[in-house]
C-alpha cells in the first residue's frame, strides 16, 4: 500500500448503517435499560450519557453480546486504568463471557482492556467496539485521541457510554460525533456555529463580565445571560437560529438519562439517598507577600499561589473530617497536597500519577474492598468509572472543574448507595470566586442537560457531506 492510499484508509469512516434487531436481551435489566439498549444495537453507532449508578456496564456489555451473536466476530472493550475487571466481572453476572487482555491479543468474542492499552491492538481483529466512560477522550492529549477515533472509525458497530457528557461542552460532542462516524468536530462548527471575531469576542467578555456583576442582584436575568455566554467555544458561538437544531441533532446520535423516567419509566428503584454538602472556609495564617490581610484571588496565577500558601491548613482540615472509622475518599490536586494528606492520616493510601498501574489496581481494590479505609486520589487519575457505594464520605479541594468535581462526588453518590453522602468542599477566603464559578457551571449543566432530554423525542439526522467511500483515483504524476 503507497502511503497516499495508507493516509486516506487512516482518514476513511466505515459510514454504512450497521443497526440491527436486537438478538440478545438479559432478563436482569431494568425496562429503560432494556430500552437504551434496543435503541443503541438498532443504531449500530450510538452514545448513552446515562447517569452513574443507572448500569451502563449491564448496557455495554449487553450491546457487545449482540454484536458477537450477530456477526460471530469480536468487540474490544475499552475502560479507563482498574475498571477492566470489574468490567469483566459485570459480564458475568448476566451470563456473558469476557476476558481482560493487555498485550494486544483477543481473548474470546469480548476482549477487555484500559485506554493506555489500545496501540497495542489492532482494528482488524474487530467488528464493534464499546467505549466506557467515552468523556475521558477529551483529557487526553491530542495524539491519543486520534488515534482511538482512527481506531474506532474501521469498525461498524460502536457504542460510547459516559456519565457527564457535559451538555455545554461542545469539545466533547463534537469528539464524540466524529468518533460514531457522524459529522467531524469541524464540520459541527462549521454547520452550527458562528466564528467571532476580535469584536465578536470582546463582546462575549463583556457578557460575561456583565453575568457576574449583576449575578447577585439580579438572579433570573444572570441565568438568562449565563445561557448565553455558555454557547460560546473559544472562538465560535452557536448560531442562535440553530440552538433548536444543534440539540435535535445531538438527540439523533445520544441518548441522555439521569433517571429513568426521562424515558418514561418509574423511578421508583432509582432515588438517590440525600446529599449533604458542607462548604468549609480555610483561613490562612499568612496574607500574601505584600499585604496586610488576605483578599479574594484573581485569575489562575493568585489562586495557585493561595493554594501554595494554605497547603497545611488546607491539608490539616481534611484530615481532620475524616478522623473516623468509616471509608473516605479525599480528592486532591497536587502531588504536594497528596503527600502532605497521606502523612498526615495515619490509615490513608495515595494514587499518583507517579504509581506503578499495577499498584494503582492493588490500592484501588484495597480500598473498594475495605482493607485501605482513607484513599487519597487526583480526579483526573480515578473520578471515572468506579464504584464506591460502601463510601458515603467525600473531602475535595475547590476547583474550576464542574466535570471533575461531579465525577468525583458520584463514585460514592450513586444508584446503589445505601446510606446519605457527606461531602465536604474545602476553600480558601480568597478563593471565593473559583465556588461562584463552580455554582454557576452546576446550575449551568442542569439547564443544558434539560434541554438535550427534551429534545430526545425531536431527533433529526444529519449526514456528512462526504463519505470517502469513492475509489481513490492518483495523479498521473505520482
Amino acid at each position: 500500500m503507497s502511503k497516499l492510499d495508507a493516509l486516506l484508509e487512516r482518514k476513511r469512516h466505515a459510514y454504512d448503517d450497521a443497526g440491527f434487531d436486537p438478538v440478545f436481551m438479559p432478563d436482569e435489566l431494568f425496562d429503560f435499560q432494556r430500552s437504551l439498549v434496543e435503541w443503541s444495537v438498532r443504531k449500530g453507532r450510538a452514545a448513552i450519557f446515562a447517569d452513574c449508578g443507572l448500569g451502563k456496564s449491564a448496557m455495554q456489555m449487553t450491546f457487545a453480546q449482540n454484536v458477537v451473536e450477530k456477526t460471530n466476530g469480536r468487540v474490544l472493550v475499552l475502560t479507563p486504568l482498574a475498571v477492566a475487571p470489574q468490567m469483566v466481572e459485570e459480564a458475568a453476572k448476566f451470563g456473558i463471557e469476557a476476558a481482560r487482555s493487555n498485550d494486544g491479543k483477543p481473548i474470546g468474542k469480548i476482549t477487555v482492556t484500559n485506554y493506555e492499552r489500545l496501540h497495542h491492538f489492532d482494528p482488524a481483529d474487530f467488528v464493534g467496539v464499546v467505549c466506557d466512560e467515552s468523556s475521558i477522550l477529551k483529557h487526553f492529549t491530542g495524539a491519543t485521541q486520534k488515534a482511538v477515533t482512527r481506531f474506532v472509525s474501521k469498525l461498524n458497530y460502536r457504542l460510547l457510554c459516559t456519565a457527564t457528557a457535559a451538555p455545554n461542552d461542545y469539545i466533547e460532542l463534537g469528539t464524540s460525533s466524529e468518533a460514531l462516524g457522524y459529522l467531524s468536530h469541524s464540520e459541527m462548527l462549521t454547520r452550527f456555529f458562528r466564528q467571532l471575531d476580535d469584536k465578536g469576542q470582546k463582546k462575549e467578555a463583556k457578557l460575561q463580565e456583565m453575568a457576574e456583576k449583576v449575578g447577585r442582584e439580579a438572579p433570573s436575568y444572570y441565568r438568562k445571560l449565563a445561557f448565553r455566554v455558555s454557547q460560546t467555544i473559544g472562538q465560535w458561538r452557536l448560531k442562535h437560529h440553530a440552538q433548536q437544531d444543534f440539540w435535535r441533532w445531538v438527540a439523533s446520535w445520544a441518548k441522555a438519562v439521569r433517571k429513568p423516567s426521562d424515558l418514561g419509566f418509574s423511578d421508583d428503584r432509582f432515588i438517590l439517598p440525600a446529599l449533604n454538602e458542607r462548604h468549609h472556609i480555610v483561613t490562612a495564617e499568612t496574607p500574601p507577600e505584600g499585604w496586610l490581610f488576605t483578599t479574594t484571588a484573581f485569575g489562575l496565577s493568585e489562586e495557585r499561589e493561595e493554594r501554595k500558601r494554605t497547603i497545611n491548613e488546607r491539608c490539616g482540615l481534611a484530615a481532620q473530617l475524616v478522623s473516623h472509622n468509616k471509608p473516605a475518599v479525599i480528592w486532591c490536586h497536587t502531588n504536594a497536597e497528596g503527600d502532605l494528606l497521606e502523612s498526615m492520616i495515619p490509615d490513608a493510601r495515595q494514587i499518583a500519577g507517579r504509581t506503578p498501574d499495577d499498584e494503582k489496581e492493588q490500592i484501588y481494590q484495597a480500598f473498594s474492598s475495605g482493607q485501605c479505609r482513607v484513599l487519597v486520589i487526583k480526579p483526573k487519575i480515578g473520578a471515572w468509572g468506579m464504584n464506591w457505594q460502601h463510601c458515603a464520605h467525600v473531602v475535595s479541594f475547590a476547583s474550576h472543574s464542574y466535570e471533575q468535581y461531579y465525577q468525583s462526588v458520584r463514585r460514592c453518590w450513586r444508584f446503589g448507595q445505601k446510606l446519605p453522602v457527606t461531602v465536604d468542599v474545602i476553600a480558601t477566603e480568597g478563593e471565593q470566586r473559583v465556588m461562584q464559578n463552580m455554582q454557576r457551571k452546576s446550575d449551568q449543566a442542569a439547564a443544558m442537560f434539560e434541554i438535550l432530554v427534551n429534545s430526545m423525542s425531536n431527533a433529526l439526522s444529519i449526514k456528512p457531506k462526504t463519505t470517502h467511500n469513492t475509489p481513490t483515483i492518483k495523479p498521473s504524476w505520482l
